[in-house]
């Protein structure tokens, strides 16, 4: 158990004091002090295992050496000078290491900007710009950032919404293919993509596929829980798009950089989109966000659609170089695949004992673990996850929920199979314990979630 939280306490009360609320979502009173790997220290000298990686920002670890080294290099050099009039080495060679690790043997350019939001937003710039068409098509259930066009493609949270509107005109919002919570009540064995034929419904009767610029599309969708549509489905809609002359774009910002096990999420299903969002753990910390698309497509936006002040700055740009080669000289991905299986099997070990947990889904290290009240009706147990999360804090394991009832297990890639051995001990225990009614709901006063 943590023995005290009184620096944490104080600095989170005079956070509330000066700090936005729309810009938190609390979960319980960590202020972190320092951090190293998949190991963080708060204010008051507790040390957690993170399973959590600050949201899958920090895909390297915290403060991996070769990421500070990078860091600290261009620091000495310069910090900033006009990326959005001028030039800087490290932006370029960034920018040419993505256009190598992204599929696709064709030409590619980058945009950069400085978060996945903005990503997004440039996303439809791109497809309204290349395609002279107006419609975008995103998926319910998807969460794609907080500026007002990835607010548009968002929807997950009427609170994102309220009180902020009108938003982007011409956004459409499509069924997602969450196998485990289908939309229309079909089981995987019976499943005849009822949510791909309402798409083509809509196209037939409301949405002239001719005015579609782009769908938007999470290969794995994050924030719903870690839902992986089946392949069938995601072959057909990328045949449809083809077909009808509409951008497949992806948003990899949270699955991507090596997270699910493959340089980008999208690579598990075999198919070239014509754009990839990336962010989050792209420059390992830093705010950076990229994205990369054929070339006549990022050519087709004029000057300065997407242009931004410290956009691909220096000094995240040489952060993110550094991400790339710790990535590859550490095997990260491949070590990614092996830990995230282990993980699973660890949690379906867990599913066959308590009845508590309804499914465990994911790829590499990006897994969803789904408490439900009863397996059959799959009710959600938002209280489950709640207490199990805050009593996991309590024990030294950081680890968060999604969806009201989904665990989130992402771990730093270069965390050790030791440490997530330890992890998942403690999370086992947790899980007792809730069934035993040994937690008391303190939690449920303190944790608020997303």
């Amino acid at each position: 158990m943590r023995k005290k939280v009184k620096n944490c306490v104080e600095i989170v009360q005079r956070d509330e004091n000066v700090i936005s609320k729309a810009s938190r979502a609390p979960y319980f009173p960590l202020v972190m002090k320092s951090g190293r790997g998949a190991i963080v220290e708060d204010m008051d000298g507790n040390k957690y295992i993170d399973m959590f990686s600050s949201a899958a920002v920090l895909n390297t670890g915290h403060c991996h050496p070769k990421i500070i080294q990078a860091i600290n290099e261009q620091i000495d050099k310069f910090i900033h000078f006009s990326t959005d009039y001028m030039y800087s080495e490290p932006q370029v060679q960034f920018a040419e290491m993505l256009t190598k690790i992204t599929p696709g043997d064709f030409k590619k350019k980058v945009c950069f900007g400085l978060s996945g939001s903005d990503g997004n937003d440039g996303a439809i710039k791109l497809a309204r710009s290349y395609t002279g068409r107006t419609k975008v098509i995103s998926f319910i259930g998807a969460y794609h950032g907080s500026t007002y066009g990835a607010i548009s493609l968002s929807a997950i949270s009427l609170n994102m919404r309220r009180k902020i509107g009108p938003l982007l005109p011409e956004i459409y919002h499509m069924p997602y293919p969450d196998c485990y919570r289908c939309s229309f009540g079909k089981k995987r064995e019976y499943c005849l993509m009822e949510c791909l034929e309402y798409m083509k419904t809509a196209f037939q009767n409301y949405i002239p596929s001719e005015e579609v610029a782009a769908i938007i599309i999470e290969p794995i969708a994050g924030d719903i829980g870690f839902a992986i549509p089946p392949q069938k489905y995601m072959e057909e809609l990328y045949r449809m798009c083809k077909e009808k002359g509409i951008l497949f774009i992806v948003d990899e910002v949270q699955q991507g950089f090596g997270r699910t096990g493959k340089w980008f999420s999208i690579e598990h299903f075999g198919i070239v989109p014509d754009v990839i969002i990336m962010g989050k753990s792209i420059a390992s910390g830093l705010p950076l966000s990229a994205i990369v698309a054929r070339e006549e497509i990022v050519d087709a936006l004029n000057m300065p659609a997407h242009l931004f002040t410290v956009q691909g700055n220096p000094v995240c740009a040489k952060s993110a170089i550094a991400t790339i080669e710790v990535i590859n000289e550490e095997n990260l991905i491949e070590h990614s695949n092996v830990l995230g299986e282990y993980i699973k099997e660890r949690f379906n070990f867990m599913k066959e004992k308590y009845e508590l947990i309804g499914d465990v889904r994911g790829k590499g290290l990006s897994i969803g673990v789904e408490l439900v009240k009863d397996r059959i009706t799959k009710e959600k147990d938002t209280q489950a996850a709640i207490k199990i999360c805050y009593r996991c804090w309590q024990k030294g394991v950081i680890l968060i929920f999604l969806a009201e009832n989904i665990l989130r297990v992402q771990p730093p890639l270069v965390i050790t199979r030791e440490e997530v051995k330890a992890a998942l001990n403690i999370i086992e225990e947790t899980i007792q314990e809730y069934i035993d009614g040994k937690i008391s709901d303190q939690a449920l006063e303190i944790v608020k979630g997303w």
